[in-house]
């Protein structure tokens, strides 16, 4: 879907993780989509039919059969976070929980909430609208706490 999103000069976002399993007989690394069954589109509405009609296309996320664009600042976040190459993986969608800022490093000033998995600090990031999530392990980064009224 997103290879014919670009053959048709639609601006399209498909984050992609890393991922090695393991078969029998070797291991094999596969890239995989962050977000299953999501592709991200910029173009102006009236334009929405083309991404319709591309084959795998279900529909255009939004309420009331209303398409609604995620906010920028979501996907620059993702994008910051990829383009690091720091390792992610998916993580469920997370509504509470301490929500820190990163002070120092690669993604230096993005929010999100902090959890602990193994004795490890992940760093979740989540997409509000469409309820999905990214985790980061943060050895050695410096969070600060965000306040709810930022």
């Amino acid at each position: 879907m997103a290879a014919e999103l670009k053959h048709l000069s639609i601006e399209s976002f498909l984050p992609l993780y890393s991922s090695v399993r393991r078969w029998r007989d070797r291991r094999v690394k596969l890239e995989l989509p962050l977000f299953p069954s999501y592709v991200f589109v910029h173009l102006p509405l009236f334009e929405r039919l083309r991404v319709l009609r591309v084959p795998g296309v279900v529909r255009l996320v939004g309420f009331s059969k209303t398409p609604v664009p995620l906010p920028d600042d979501e996907i620059a976040r993702i994008r910051t976070i990829l383009h690091d190459q720091i390792r992610v993986e998916p993580h469920p969608y997370l509504t509470v929980g301490k929500r820190v800022r990163i002070k120092t490093g690669p993604m230096e000033g993005l929010e999100g909430i902090i959890v602990r998995r193994k004795n490890k600090l992940r760093f979740v990031v989540t997409v509000e609208l469409i309820q999905r999530a990214v985790a980061v392990e943060i050895d050695g980064i410096e969070i600060e706490s965000v306040s709810h009224s930022n």
